[in-house]
């Protein structure tokens, strides 16, 4: 039976949660661990403050965000104010997912959660390019 491409809908925010949510729990301990610590939150867009204060103008060239303090960087005299959050940002998700044909919605998101948990370990960029080559 042939779905009718007019019922199709693109998956919503509580999707790409429930997919961030999974990637979360498949992580090997002792990062699982530490990731269980990190408040996930989907929204569409970056707010357009914080595409300011990165000087972006293009919302759809952010599809995650870590805000918080790197796990090499907190001390004891830390007070947080909020939770440790990974940002995902569902439509720009979708359209590199739409780019990039080739991949399961799932392992996208999986990969731009496991981009920002790793900052949450106190990794850069750098340390994450070299090892991981998934945009290659």
């Amino acid at each position: 039976m042939t779905q009718d491409a007019a019922d199709w809908t693109a998956p919503d925010l509580d999707t790409i949660e429930t997919l961030a949510n999974a990637a979360r729990d498949a992580l090997p301990e002792p990062f699982a661990r530490a990731a269980r610590q990190v408040a996930i939150r989907v929204e569409d867009f970056a707010p357009d403050y914080l595409l300011a204060e990165m000087e972006m103008t293009d919302p759809f060239e952010l599809t995650g965000l870590y805000d918080g303090i790197p796990l090499t960087e907190k001390s004891s005299f830390d007070q947080p104010l909020q939770p440790d959050t990974v940002w995902l940002f569902r439509r720009p998700i979708l359209d590199e997912w739409a780019d990039r044909s080739d991949q399961p919605l799932g392992a996208l998101v999986a990969h731009v959660l496991v981009h920002e948990i790793a900052h949450h370990f106190g990794w850069s960029d750098d340390d994450i390019a070299r090892i991981d080559r998934w945009w290659e």
